[in-house]
């Protein structure tokens, strides 16, 4: 099965089944009740249900055939003034058959539409409000030309919490009976960061496998290293043994494949996990900074590494020194 096909079968149909956008979904509700919805902005971080929501509000309100009553355009691909003044306008005019006397229309990435476009889109919502409203989903509203914003109701969505989208992740694989490890969850969250089209798209890439899915196997279909061997490796430089340290660094570009820039960013997130002072943080994301500054420039990655874990080896003199 796709990915796109895996998503879908796994994505909320009702308003109900949202997970922690509760303030969103009652103000939703609200407009199911009402059989009356405005103008809206969807807007906020990518993976966090914002089509979704708008898909769920049209189920409630529509009812099994809301298909039948929305138009979904994606705005990256058809983005330009003909599309709002032929197929968007086309759709708006016409008023639907039913008890609820409007049609939605959804429009995805509305970010990335032409200023022209959205000139042109403004003043369609204006004439057609009575048998159609917009809703438009972006993730930066700031890119919406304001006479728009002014004219929709916001709605701002957020990063789903670890315990809800971990919760998530178990029940899909209990439904796709994929065996998952603690350890393995936890990889997947670190990786996702609140973006659950990024954690499904992860999920399937490592369950594919038909191995049962742990941390080491999830980081290395997504290609980054294990974040303990990231601070294995620190913590044996800060111990003054720095042809352990380069060994473990070599070792693990031929594990993972990693480019040198993806193992600075990853040692960057490892250093504020560890238990040094603060003072210390500060120094070491400078050194990162400057070595992976030398690397965009287009630096020798084993020299620039080796000199990285060589300031990492005095940072640990130093520390220990400091602390007699």
């Amino acid at each position: 099965m796709s990915y796109e096909l895996w998503a879908e079968k796994y994505r909320p149909r009702t308003l109900d089944e949202m997970i922690d956008q509760d303030e969103i979904v009652v103000r939703l509700k609200s407009f199911v009740k009402a059989k009356n919805v405005p103008h809206c902005i969807f807007a906020g971080p990518p993976g966090t249900g914002k089509t979704t929501a708008a898909l769920c509000l049209a189920h409630d309100l529509y009812g099994e055939n809301y298909r039948e009553y929305i138009m979904e355009l994606n705005a990256s691909d058809e983005r330009g003034i003909n599309v709002i003044r032929e197929t968007v306008k086309t759709f708006a005019r016409t008023k639907p058959i039913g008890e609820v006397t409007f049609k939605l229309l959804i429009l995805d990435e509305a970010d990335n539409m032409t200023d022209d476009a959205q000139q042109a889109l403004r003043r369609t919502m204006e004439r057609y409000s009575e048998t159609a409203r917009f809703i438009l989903v972006a993730n930066y509203s700031g890119k919406i030309i304001e006479p728009i914003q002014s004219r929709c109701a916001p709605f701002r969505f957020t990063y789903l919490p670890a315990d809800a989208v971990a919760e998530r992740v178990r029940y899909i694989c209990e439904k796709e009976n994929v065996e998952i490890t603690d350890d393995g969850v936890e990889a997947i969250l670190d990786l996702s960061g609140g973006d659950l089209r990024k954690t499904l798209n992860i999920l399937q890439t490592a369950a594919s496998t038909g191995k049962p899915v742990t941390a080491d196997l999830v980081y290395a279909v997504v290609g980054k290293a294990n974040p303990a061997d990231i601070r294995e490796m620190m913590l044996t430089a800060f111990n003054g043994d720095f042809i352990a340290a380069r060994d473990k660094l070599r070792e693990m570009t031929r594990k993972y494949g990693l480019a040198g820039i993806d193992i600075i960013r990853q040692m960057h997130s490892e250093i504020f996990r560890l238990n040094i002072p603060d003072s210390w943080k500060i120094k070491l994301a400078d050194y990162v900074g400057e070595i992976d500054y030398r690397l965009v420039r287009g630096a020798t990655e084993e020299v620039q590494l080796s000199a990285l874990i060589a300031k990492l080896v005095e940072a640990g003199y130093e520390m220990k020194r400091s602390l007699k």
